[in-house]
């Protein structure tokens, strides 16, 4: 079973993905939360698995609370999946950077709530290219420095895997791509990981956008790694 902690300030909101989020057979909720503080209380006390965190919340917010679940070392299992309104909402930059795990809009589809829950739960980032893209670019001119390094030190593989992490591409998708068996492509992105030092793909994404491996809206340069 998938254990969910619903954190949002509306009532109406927490009760209705609580009523989705255990009608599903692999899943139930183990605590609601109003406010960034409670969120990470019950992080703690409810030893959830994922935590579903609006971003707009009193006392502390999302990114707040994310960044303390984040630097726990007693939460590390802990995934934090960002609600926001908007795609192109900017606070969602910072919450990645914060160590959210990905992102969905507060109008998503029940069945897609839950897909993208099961998909943070399984250790994945949730991150659409568009939306990712927009963001990014707005977090290029933002003043606070990536909390990894950069690529400098990877080999030119691993920056055409990154490059691909970056552009939304999933480990088969990366397979196909490069010509590797996914399990290759797997181990890739699990290296790349321990190198920059990054807790989750999410994060990736971040550092090659910041570091100018990826350049937001561009398409790959002919003989690049999508070729």
């Amino acid at each position: 079973m998938i254990r969910v902690l619903l954190a949002d300030d509306q009532s109406l909101v927490r009760a209705s993905f609580a009523m989705l989020v255990d009608s599903a057979p692999d899943m139930e909720v183990v605590g609601q939360a109003a406010n960034g503080k409670e969120a990470v209380e019950l992080a703690r006390s409810a030893r959830a698995d994922v935590v579903v965190m609006d971003v707009r919340m009193p006392e502390l917010d999302g990114i707040g609370a994310t960044r303390l679940i984040a630097a726990d070392e007693d939460l590390a299992g802990v995934k934090v999946l960002v609600l926001t309104t908007y795609d192109t909402d900017e606070h969602i930059v910072e919450a990645l950077r914060a160590g959210a795990s990905g992102f969905v809009v507060k109008d998503i589809r029940p069945a897609e709530l839950l897909a993208a829950i099961r998909t943070v739960a399984a250790g994945e980032a949730l991150l659409s290219p568009g939306p990712t893209s927009r963001l990014i670019a707005r977090a290029l001119a933002l003043p606070d420095p990536p909390a990894a390094g950069g690529p400098e030190g990877l080999s030119d593989r691993e920056r055409q895997v990154l490059a691909l992490v970056a552009r939304g591409l999933n480990n088969t998708e990366i397979a196909e791509a490069l010509g590797l068996s996914p399990l290759t492509a797997k181990t890739h992105v699990s290296r790349i990981m321990g190198k920059l030092a990054v807790r989750d793909r999410a994060q990736l994404v971040i550092v090659a956008y910041e570091s100018g491996l990826v350049v937001p809206g561009a398409a790959p340069a002919p003989g690049g790694p999508l070729d």
